[in-house]
């Protein structure tokens, strides 16, 4: 169960963050660090798909 949420918390918080970087809600311009973080948290996420059974 706890797998399944991090799973999924994971791949919705890397999107939220890409999302909030182009809102501009983040002072000054969009960042690629934050773009490359929101990309990796969703990376993980896919892959601890595989792992789930």
């Amino acid at each position: 169960q706890w797998y399944v949420t991090t799973m999924f918390g994971t791949m919705g918080l890397g999107a939220i963050i890409i999302v909030v970087n182009y809102m501009a809600f983040v002072p000054g311009t969009p960042r690629n660090t934050l773009l490359l973080g929101g990309l990796a948290l969703i990376g993980v996420g896919f892959a601890m798909t595989m792992d789930y059974r």
